[in-house]
C-alpha cells in the first residue's frame, strides 16, 4: 500500500493517506490521555512513527526526532502508569522553577543547531521539541503540569505547521490545544484529590 498516495486535494493542499492515518491515530491517542487509561500509549506509538516519516519529509528535523522520544515515553508510560492508568500529582514550586530553567536553556541551545542544518522552522521547532520532551516526561510521571506545557507547545505548533502549509497537521495541533485544556482541568482536579 502506498501511504504517500493523495486522498484529497483542496485549495492546492494535497492530503496523503499517511498524514490522514497519522492524524486519526494522534487524535485518539492524545484524547485518551486526558482520561488517563494505559491504552493511550499504543496509539501514541503508532501516530508518532507515522508523523516521524512526515516530519522528516517536511524538513522539521526536531519534530521528526521528537517522535522517537514519544515512542520511548509511550513505552515508559505503559509500564509506569500501571493497569489502572494515571494517578495525577502536582510538581513542587522548586521543581517548576528547575523545569522552567531547563526549558529555556535547552531551547536556546537547540535553536542554533537546527538553524545551522537548515531546519524548516528552527526557533519554533526547537521550542516545541524541548517543551514536548519535558511535557512527555512529566506526563509519564503523571504530573498535571504536563498539560500546561502541552497547551503552550501545541499552540506554537499550530502556528508553525499552518505557516509551513501542513494544514491538517496544524488543525491537529489546534485540536491538541483544546485537548490540553481538558487534560489540564481533569488532571488538576484529580491531583488535588490525590493530595488529600
Amino acid at each position: 500500500m502506498n501511504l504517500m498516495v493523495t486522498v484529497l486535494t483542496a485549495w492546492g493542499y494535497e492530503l496523503s493517506l499517511l498524514e490522514l492515518i497519522a492524524f486519526i491515530t494522534a487524535v485518539i491517542g492524545v484524547g485518551l490521555g486526558v482520561l488517563g487509561p494505559r491504552k493511550t500509549w499504543p496509539w501514541w506509538i503508532v501516530s508518532s512513527l507515522l508523523y516521524a516519516a512526515l516530519f522528516f519529509q517536511w524538513n522539521y528535523y526536531a519534530s521528526g526526532f521528537l517522535q522517537f522520544i514519544f515512542v520511548a515515553g509511550a513505552i515508559a508510560g505503559w509500564f509506569g502508569w500501571g493497569p489502572k492508568g494515571a494517578i495525577p500529582k502536582r510538581l513542587s514550586r522548586r521543581e517548576i522553577q528547575i523545569w522552567g530553567l531547563a526549558y529555556l536553556l535547552a531551547w536556546f541551545s537547540l535553536y542554533p543547531l537546527l538553524k545551522s542544518i537548515g531546519a524548516a522552522a528552527s526557533l519554533t521547532d526547537a521550542f516545541g521539541f524541548v517543551g514536548s520532551c519535558i511535557a512527555q516526561f512529566l506526563m509519564v510521571l503523571q504530573r498535571y503540569e504536563s498539560w500546561i506545557i502541552w497547551f503552550v507547545v501545541d499552540a506554537v505548533y499550530v502556528y508553525q505547521y499552518w505557516n509551513g502549509g501542513q494544514y491538517l497537521t496544524a488543525i491537529l495541533y489546534f485540536i491538541f490545544v483544546l485537548i490540553a485544556v481538558a487534560g489540564w482541568k481533569r488532571w488538576l482536579r484529580e491531583a488535588k484529590s490525590n493530595s488529600i
